[in-house]
């Protein structure tokens, strides 16, 4: 061992990517030498949170000495009572993705499969190599839309977990819960299967609601949602998972102690008493969102069916060139390199700006 080397990471860890958030306004306009960029790259809600839920945090702070509530009690009741399920079936995490790492915490061991659409959230091949697990991926449809059929086919006895984004990152197609239902039913209750619904309430409601639908009747099922994007809380980090109370309870024994702050439990209450503002605001989003599609089609664009509050444009080997356009015209998206970039639904100006920015770097 050399005497320079500094600790002996896990060789899983060593090789690993670190997770790559969508790029900052400001960082861009350092690296491009330009004034006035907008971000558009990390599905974040443009409108800052309610009045009503600043003033909870705010609030809260005035205690920020004192350790929050390690199980967010209060949170978890007012979300069970807002779902109609028991408390015993719902935990509260830092964000989705703090949930899901939990998920794979808890039950993948090295050499376990888990199953996946792909392309789809970047966190699941990155908590799979972590757990030093292996990835059995299932490529997408042509319409970019899940081949649930694949999914079920790949499940094997070292399955221990199948993940599904509904609507899905980064392509915003959805499953339905009639299809979601045919999956389940094929995959044995010894999987876990894993409804991620990180865009839930961007989601048309005739595709159902998984969990009146489908957790009363499969107890390996789980649904993982956030109020990251919706709510507009994405800086102080609240999701929460719903599911069989023996899952849960298993979940549970991986949460980071006082993982929920304080004041991310204040904006999680608030937010919940005010889902009616919340909605209005999803509704404006939808609407700016359809706007557009529209433009995008006029201009010749083929889309997917978007069911969250991004678009996708499948751009291939284009990819890298339109996104760097894009940003030294100032506005931010969140490219994948040889496939396409995703594109976060802004305010009404912003979205202007990029329909206008595409059509010139583009051309």
């Amino acid at each position: 061992m050399s005497d320079t080397e500094i600790g002996r990471p896990r060789p899983v860890i060593a090789g690993l990517p670190a997770y790559r958030p969508g790029k900052g306004a400001k960082q861009a306009e350092a690296e491009h030498g330009i004034t006035d960029a907008i971000k558009l790259a990390s599905n974040e809600n443009p409108a800052e949170p309610l009045p009503a839920i600043v003033e909870a945090i705010t609030a809260a702070a005035s205690g920020a000495n004192r350790y929050a509530d390690h199980r967010a009690t209060a949170v978890r009741q007012a979300l069970a009572d807002r779902l109609g399920v028991t408390v015993e079936q719902v935990t509260v995490g830092n964000g989705t993705v703090g949930l899901l790492q939990q998920l794979w915490l808890s039950y993948v061991d090295p050499g376990d499969e888990v199953v996946y659409p792909w392309r789809s959230f970047e966190v699941y091949p990155v908590y799979t190599q972590e757990m030093a697990g292996t990835a059995v991926t299932v490529p997408l449809r042509d319409d970019l839309g899940f081949d649930l059929d694949g999914v079920v086919d790949a499940v094997t006895e070292r399955t221990k977990l199948v993940v599904l984004a509904t609507p899905n990152n980064p392509t915003g197609v959805a499953c339905t819960t009639a299809e979601l239902r045919t999956a389940l039913e094929r995959i044995p209750r010894s999987v876990i299967v894993c409804i991620d619904e990180a865009y839930r309430e961007f989601l048309d409601p005739s595709f159902g609601d998984p969990v009146s639908e489908l957790l009363p009747d499969f107890p390996n099922a789980l649904v993982t949602r956030t109020m990251s994007k919706a709510h507009g809380l994405a800086g102080v980090r609240v999701g929460y998972a719903v599911g069989h109370p023996d899952v849960i309870a298993t979940i549970d024994k991986t949460l980071v102690p006082f993982a929920v702050n304080a004041l991310a439990q204040a904006a999680a209450l608030a937010a919940i008493e005010h889902d009616d503002e919340i909605r209005r605001s999803v509704d404006g989003l939808l609407a700016e969102r359809s706007r557009v599609e529209s433009a995008l089609r006029a201009a010749g664009w083929s889309l997917p069916a978007h069911q969250a509050n991004f678009v996708w444009l499948a751009l291939g080997d284009r990819t890298d060139e339109i996104a760097l356009g894009l940003e030294r015209s100032g506005v931010v998206v969140r490219p994948f390199s040889g496939e396409g970039i995703r594109v976060t639904i802004g305010t009404p100006a912003e979205n202007d700006r990029f329909v206008a920015a595409l059509a010139e770097v583009s051309s």
